[in-house]
Protein backbone atom coordinates (compact mmCIF):
# COMPACT_ATOMS: atom_id res chain seq x y z
CA UNK A 1 0.00 0.00 0.00
CA UNK A 2 1.39 3.39 -0.99
CA UNK A 3 2.40 5.80 1.76
CA UNK A 4 3.41 8.72 -0.47
CA UNK A 5 1.95 11.99 0.75
CA UNK A 6 4.09 14.83 -0.63
CA UNK A 7 3.21 14.50 -4.28
CA UNK A 8 0.70 16.33 -6.42
CA UNK A 9 -2.29 14.57 -7.97
CA UNK A 10 -1.82 13.89 -11.70
CA UNK A 11 -4.35 16.55 -12.73
CA UNK A 12 -2.13 19.13 -11.03
CA UNK A 13 1.03 17.73 -12.52
CA UNK A 14 0.04 18.13 -16.16
CA UNK A 15 -1.96 21.30 -15.67
CA UNK A 16 -5.23 19.87 -17.02
CA UNK A 17 -8.49 19.64 -15.13
CA UNK A 18 -10.77 16.66 -15.84
CA UNK A 19 -14.47 17.37 -16.18
CA UNK A 20 -15.59 15.81 -12.91
CA UNK A 21 -19.30 15.64 -12.02
CA UNK A 22 -19.40 15.23 -8.26
CA UNK A 23 -22.37 17.41 -7.33
CA UNK A 24 -24.92 19.65 -9.05
CA UNK A 25 -23.37 22.69 -7.40
CA UNK A 26 -20.00 22.05 -9.04
CA UNK A 27 -21.31 23.01 -12.49
CA UNK A 28 -22.77 26.35 -13.49
CA UNK A 29 -26.34 26.71 -14.71
CA UNK A 30 -25.36 27.13 -18.36
CA UNK A 31 -23.32 23.91 -18.45
CA UNK A 32 -26.05 21.91 -16.71
CA UNK A 33 -28.60 23.23 -19.19
CA UNK A 34 -26.36 22.25 -22.10
CA UNK A 35 -25.94 18.73 -20.72
CA UNK A 36 -29.71 18.27 -20.57
CA UNK A 37 -30.21 19.82 -24.02
CA UNK A 38 -27.66 17.40 -25.47
CA UNK A 39 -29.32 14.51 -23.61
CA UNK A 40 -32.72 15.47 -25.03
CA UNK A 41 -31.24 15.82 -28.51
CA UNK A 42 -29.55 12.43 -28.39
CA UNK A 43 -32.75 10.81 -27.15
CA UNK A 44 -34.76 12.40 -29.96
CA UNK A 45 -32.34 11.38 -32.72
CA UNK A 46 -32.23 7.78 -31.46
CA UNK A 47 -35.99 7.27 -31.04
CA UNK A 48 -37.38 4.80 -33.53
CA UNK A 49 -34.02 3.26 -34.39
CA UNK A 50 -33.86 -0.52 -34.11
CA UNK A 51 -30.38 -0.23 -32.62
CA UNK A 52 -30.16 3.11 -30.81
CA UNK A 53 -26.51 3.78 -31.53
CA UNK A 54 -25.51 7.40 -31.87
CA UNK A 55 -24.88 7.87 -35.62
CA UNK A 56 -21.62 9.76 -34.98
CA UNK A 57 -20.36 7.37 -32.27
CA UNK A 58 -18.83 10.33 -30.39
CA UNK A 59 -17.17 8.16 -27.73
CA UNK A 60 -15.82 5.45 -30.01
CA UNK A 61 -12.68 3.97 -28.52
CA UNK A 62 -13.42 5.39 -25.06
CA UNK A 63 -13.73 3.18 -21.99
CA UNK A 64 -15.79 3.85 -18.87
CA UNK A 65 -14.93 2.24 -15.53
CA UNK A 66 -17.95 1.72 -13.28
CA UNK A 67 -17.05 1.07 -9.62
CA UNK A 68 -19.91 -0.20 -7.47
CA UNK A 69 -19.39 -0.62 -3.74
CA UNK A 70 -23.20 -0.71 -3.32
CA UNK A 71 -25.84 -2.64 -5.31
CA UNK A 72 -27.16 -0.89 -8.41
CA UNK A 73 -29.71 -1.42 -11.15
CA UNK A 74 -30.47 1.89 -12.91
CA UNK A 75 -27.07 3.49 -12.35
CA UNK A 76 -25.10 0.51 -13.63
CA UNK A 77 -27.31 -0.29 -16.61
CA UNK A 78 -27.80 3.33 -17.72
CA UNK A 79 -24.07 4.08 -17.74
CA UNK A 80 -23.07 0.72 -19.23
CA UNK A 81 -25.64 0.85 -22.01
CA UNK A 82 -25.19 4.60 -22.47
CA UNK A 83 -21.45 4.50 -23.16
CA UNK A 84 -21.96 1.63 -25.62
CA UNK A 85 -24.72 3.44 -27.49
CA UNK A 86 -22.29 6.34 -27.85
CA UNK A 87 -19.69 4.02 -29.38
CA UNK A 88 -17.56 3.29 -26.31
CA UNK A 89 -17.28 0.42 -23.87
CA UNK A 90 -17.54 -0.19 -20.14
CA UNK A 91 -15.96 -2.31 -17.46
CA UNK A 92 -17.97 -2.86 -14.27
CA UNK A 93 -16.22 -3.64 -10.99
CA UNK A 94 -17.96 -4.53 -7.73
CA UNK A 95 -16.30 -4.13 -4.35
CA UNK A 96 -15.07 -7.73 -4.51
CA UNK A 97 -13.50 -7.13 -7.94
CA UNK A 98 -11.01 -4.48 -6.78
CA UNK A 99 -8.16 -4.36 -4.30
CA UNK A 100 -9.73 -1.45 -2.34
CA UNK A 101 -11.38 -3.86 0.06
CA UNK A 102 -8.01 -5.50 0.69
CA UNK A 103 -6.10 -2.36 1.56
CA UNK A 104 -5.24 -0.60 -1.69
CA UNK A 105 -5.74 3.15 -1.30
CA UNK A 106 -8.21 5.25 -3.28
CA UNK A 107 -5.18 7.34 -4.26
CA UNK A 108 -3.46 4.40 -5.93
CA UNK A 109 -6.68 3.05 -7.41
CA UNK A 110 -7.38 6.41 -9.04
CA UNK A 111 -3.93 6.63 -10.57
CA UNK A 112 -4.04 3.08 -11.91
CA UNK A 113 -7.54 3.32 -13.38
CA UNK A 114 -6.65 6.65 -15.01
CA UNK A 115 -4.13 4.69 -17.10
CA UNK A 116 -6.77 2.18 -18.20
CA UNK A 117 -10.06 4.04 -18.69
CA UNK A 118 -11.22 7.45 -19.93
CA UNK A 119 -13.72 8.17 -17.14
CA UNK A 120 -14.86 6.62 -13.86
CA UNK A 121 -18.30 6.33 -12.31
CA UNK A 122 -18.29 5.65 -8.58
CA UNK A 123 -21.19 4.48 -6.43
CA UNK A 124 -20.02 4.38 -2.84
CA UNK A 125 -21.11 4.31 0.76
CA UNK A 126 -18.38 6.82 1.73
CA UNK A 127 -18.63 10.36 0.41
CA UNK A 128 -14.95 11.01 1.11
CA UNK A 129 -14.05 8.19 -1.30
CA UNK A 130 -15.61 10.14 -4.17
CA UNK A 131 -13.66 13.31 -3.42
CA UNK A 132 -10.43 11.37 -2.93
CA UNK A 133 -10.92 9.51 -6.19
CA UNK A 134 -11.52 12.75 -8.08
CA UNK A 135 -8.50 14.41 -6.46
CA UNK A 136 -6.14 11.71 -7.68
CA UNK A 137 -7.77 10.81 -10.99
CA UNK A 138 -6.51 12.34 -14.22
CA UNK A 139 -9.75 11.34 -15.98
CA UNK A 140 -13.32 12.54 -15.25
CA UNK A 141 -15.01 11.10 -12.16
CA UNK A 142 -18.80 10.94 -12.02
CA UNK A 143 -20.83 10.56 -8.84
CA UNK A 144 -23.08 7.53 -9.26
CA UNK A 145 -24.43 7.96 -5.70
CA UNK A 146 -23.00 8.69 -2.27
CA UNK A 147 -24.72 9.01 1.12
CA UNK A 148 -24.54 12.79 0.63
CA UNK A 149 -25.88 13.26 -2.90
CA UNK A 150 -27.30 11.66 -6.03
CA UNK A 151 -26.88 14.24 -8.80
CA UNK A 152 -27.28 11.91 -11.80
CA UNK A 153 -30.78 11.09 -10.58
CA UNK A 154 -31.76 14.74 -10.50
CA UNK A 155 -30.61 15.32 -14.08
CA UNK A 156 -32.99 12.56 -15.16
CA UNK A 157 -35.79 14.03 -13.04
CA UNK A 158 -35.47 17.45 -14.66
CA UNK A 159 -35.29 15.92 -18.14
CA UNK A 160 -38.48 14.00 -17.37
CA UNK A 161 -40.33 17.02 -16.00
CA UNK A 162 -39.47 19.12 -19.04
CA UNK A 163 -40.58 16.40 -21.46
CA UNK A 164 -44.01 16.40 -19.84
CA UNK A 165 -44.48 20.01 -18.71
CA UNK A 166 -41.98 22.21 -20.54
CA UNK A 167 -39.28 24.39 -18.94
CA UNK A 168 -38.80 23.78 -15.23
CA UNK A 169 -37.77 27.37 -14.57
CA UNK A 170 -40.37 29.09 -12.41
CA UNK A 171 -42.27 25.89 -11.61
CA UNK A 172 -42.83 24.43 -8.13
CA UNK A 173 -41.65 21.01 -7.02
CA UNK A 174 -42.32 19.31 -3.69
CA UNK A 175 -40.23 16.72 -1.90
CA UNK A 176 -42.00 14.54 0.69
CA UNK A 177 -40.18 12.16 3.02
CA UNK A 178 -36.66 11.86 4.37
CA UNK A 179 -34.12 14.66 3.97
CA UNK A 180 -31.70 12.33 2.22
CA UNK A 181 -29.05 12.42 -0.51
CA UNK A 182 -31.62 12.88 -3.29
CA UNK A 183 -33.08 15.82 -1.38
CA UNK A 184 -29.66 17.45 -1.21
CA UNK A 185 -29.09 17.21 -4.96
CA UNK A 186 -32.61 18.46 -5.61
CA UNK A 187 -31.99 21.52 -3.43
CA UNK A 188 -28.80 22.27 -5.35
CA UNK A 189 -30.74 21.89 -8.61
CA UNK A 190 -33.35 24.39 -7.40
CA UNK A 191 -30.61 27.00 -7.29
CA UNK A 192 -29.10 26.08 -10.64
CA UNK A 193 -32.36 25.61 -12.62
CA UNK A 194 -34.39 28.34 -10.89
CA UNK A 195 -37.44 26.39 -9.75
CA UNK A 196 -39.17 26.66 -6.39
CA UNK A 197 -38.74 23.71 -4.06
CA UNK A 198 -40.78 22.83 -1.00
CA UNK A 199 -39.34 20.14 1.26
CA UNK A 200 -41.48 18.31 3.83
CA UNK A 201 -39.63 16.06 6.26
CA UNK A 202 -40.06 14.89 9.86
CA UNK A 203 -38.12 17.14 12.20
CA UNK A 204 -35.96 14.12 13.15
CA UNK A 205 -34.95 13.55 9.48
CA UNK A 206 -34.20 17.04 8.15
CA UNK A 207 -32.31 17.94 4.97
CA UNK A 208 -28.61 18.67 5.23
CA UNK A 209 -28.12 22.10 6.87
CA UNK A 210 -25.03 22.93 4.84
CA UNK A 211 -26.78 22.18 1.56
CA UNK A 212 -29.81 24.22 2.65
CA UNK A 213 -27.52 27.16 3.41
CA UNK A 214 -25.68 26.80 0.08
CA UNK A 215 -28.93 26.58 -1.90
CA UNK A 216 -30.39 29.68 -0.29
CA UNK A 217 -27.15 31.64 -0.67
CA UNK A 218 -27.19 30.75 -4.36
CA UNK A 219 -30.73 31.93 -4.96
CA UNK A 220 -32.85 28.82 -4.45
CA UNK A 221 -36.50 29.46 -3.66
CA UNK A 222 -36.49 26.90 -0.89
CA UNK A 223 -39.24 26.34 1.67
CA UNK A 224 -38.89 23.82 4.49
CA UNK A 225 -41.79 22.40 6.45
CA UNK A 226 -42.87 19.38 8.47
CA UNK A 227 -46.34 19.43 6.89
CA UNK A 228 -46.57 17.41 3.65
CA UNK A 229 -49.85 19.06 2.64
CA UNK A 230 -48.28 22.48 2.97
CA UNK A 231 -45.39 21.37 0.79
CA UNK A 232 -47.46 19.92 -2.04
CA UNK A 233 -50.13 22.62 -2.14
CA UNK A 234 -50.38 23.68 -5.78
CA UNK A 235 -47.08 21.98 -6.68
CA UNK A 236 -46.39 20.92 -10.26
CA UNK A 237 -44.58 17.74 -9.23
CA UNK A 238 -44.30 15.60 -6.10
CA UNK A 239 -41.15 13.56 -5.54
CA UNK A 240 -40.38 10.96 -2.91
CA UNK A 241 -38.03 8.08 -2.16
CA UNK A 242 -37.96 4.83 -0.24
CA UNK A 243 -38.16 5.29 3.52
CA UNK A 244 -35.39 2.83 4.33
CA UNK A 245 -32.29 2.90 2.15
CA UNK A 246 -29.47 0.35 2.14
CA UNK A 247 -27.42 2.24 4.72
CA UNK A 248 -30.30 3.25 7.02
CA UNK A 249 -30.61 1.85 10.50
CA UNK A 250 -33.51 1.63 12.95
CA UNK A 251 -35.93 0.88 10.12
CA UNK A 252 -38.98 0.46 12.36
CA UNK A 253 -38.45 3.87 13.94
CA UNK A 254 -38.02 5.51 10.53
CA UNK A 255 -41.23 3.98 9.24
CA UNK A 256 -43.17 5.39 12.19
CA UNK A 257 -41.70 8.86 11.62
CA UNK A 258 -42.47 8.76 7.90
CA UNK A 259 -46.01 7.34 8.01
CA UNK A 260 -47.58 10.83 7.66
CA UNK A 261 -45.48 11.43 4.52
CA UNK A 262 -46.95 8.64 2.41
CA UNK A 263 -47.95 9.92 -1.03
CA UNK A 264 -51.54 8.82 -1.53
CA UNK A 265 -54.52 10.12 -3.50
CA UNK A 266 -55.46 12.48 -0.69
CA UNK A 267 -52.03 14.12 -0.65
CA UNK A 268 -51.91 14.32 -4.47
CA UNK A 269 -55.26 16.15 -4.42
CA UNK A 270 -53.58 19.13 -2.77
CA UNK A 271 -51.10 19.52 -5.63
CA UNK A 272 -51.86 21.10 -9.00
CA UNK A 273 -54.50 19.25 -10.99
CA UNK A 274 -51.95 18.02 -13.53
CA UNK A 275 -49.12 17.46 -11.03
CA UNK A 276 -46.63 14.74 -11.87
CA UNK A 277 -45.49 12.06 -9.45
CA UNK A 278 -41.86 10.93 -9.44
CA UNK A 279 -39.92 8.31 -7.52
CA UNK A 280 -36.23 7.48 -8.07
CA UNK A 281 -36.86 3.76 -7.39
CA UNK A 282 -36.80 1.13 -6.08
CA UNK A 283 -40.26 1.69 -4.63
CA UNK A 284 -41.92 0.02 -1.67
CA UNK A 285 -45.59 0.17 -2.54
CA UNK A 286 -47.74 0.81 0.51
CA UNK A 287 -44.95 2.60 2.37
CA UNK A 288 -43.80 5.85 0.78
CA UNK A 289 -46.43 5.68 -1.99
CA UNK A 290 -49.70 3.87 -2.57
CA UNK A 291 -50.22 1.63 -5.56
CA UNK A 292 -53.02 3.93 -6.74
CA UNK A 293 -50.58 6.83 -7.13
CA UNK A 294 -47.58 4.81 -8.31
CA UNK A 295 -49.57 3.14 -11.10
CA UNK A 296 -51.84 6.11 -11.70
CA UNK A 297 -52.05 8.54 -14.65
CA UNK A 298 -49.95 11.23 -12.94
CA UNK A 299 -47.03 8.88 -12.33
CA UNK A 300 -44.05 9.21 -14.67
CA UNK A 301 -41.68 6.99 -12.69
CA UNK A 302 -40.79 4.72 -15.62
CA UNK A 303 -40.20 7.64 -17.98
CA UNK A 304 -38.00 8.97 -15.18
CA UNK A 305 -36.15 5.65 -14.95
CA UNK A 306 -35.62 5.52 -18.72
CA UNK A 307 -34.27 9.06 -18.68
CA UNK A 308 -31.42 7.96 -16.45
CA UNK A 309 -30.02 6.47 -19.67
CA UNK A 310 -30.44 9.63 -21.73
CA UNK A 311 -29.26 12.04 -19.04
CA UNK A 312 -26.21 9.85 -18.51
CA UNK A 313 -25.40 10.04 -22.20
CA UNK A 314 -25.52 13.83 -22.13
CA UNK A 315 -23.22 13.75 -19.13
CA UNK A 316 -20.76 11.35 -20.77
CA UNK A 317 -20.57 13.43 -23.94
CA UNK A 318 -19.88 16.54 -21.83
CA UNK A 319 -17.15 14.75 -19.88
CA UNK A 320 -15.46 13.06 -22.83
CA UNK A 321 -16.67 14.65 -26.05
CA UNK A 322 -14.11 17.44 -26.33
CA UNK A 323 -14.60 21.18 -26.72
CA UNK A 324 -17.34 20.85 -29.33
CA UNK A 325 -19.30 18.27 -27.31
CA UNK A 326 -22.65 20.07 -27.73
CA UNK A 327 -22.79 19.18 -31.43
CA UNK A 328 -23.34 15.55 -30.54
CA UNK A 329 -26.88 16.40 -29.47
CA UNK A 330 -27.75 17.20 -33.09
CA UNK A 331 -28.32 14.98 -36.12
CA UNK A 332 -25.24 14.80 -38.38
CA UNK A 333 -25.68 16.84 -41.53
Amino acid sequence: MSTATNILPPAHQNGSTPRHFLDIRDLDAATLRQILDVAAGIKKMQQGRKRPLHPAKPLEGRALGILLSKPSTRTRVSFEVGIRQLGGDAVVLSASDTQIGRGESIQDTARVLSRFVDAIVLRTGRTTSLRDLARWSSVPVINGLTPASHPVQILADILTFEEHRGPIKGRTLAWVGDGNNVTSSLMEAAARFDFALRVATPKQLPPDKEVVAWARTNGAKLFLTHDPREAVSGADCILTDTWVSMSDEAAAERVILLEPYRVDRSLMSHAAKDALFMHCLPAHIGEEVTEEVFEGPQSVVFDEAENRLHAQKGLLVWALGGEDWTRFGKEPE
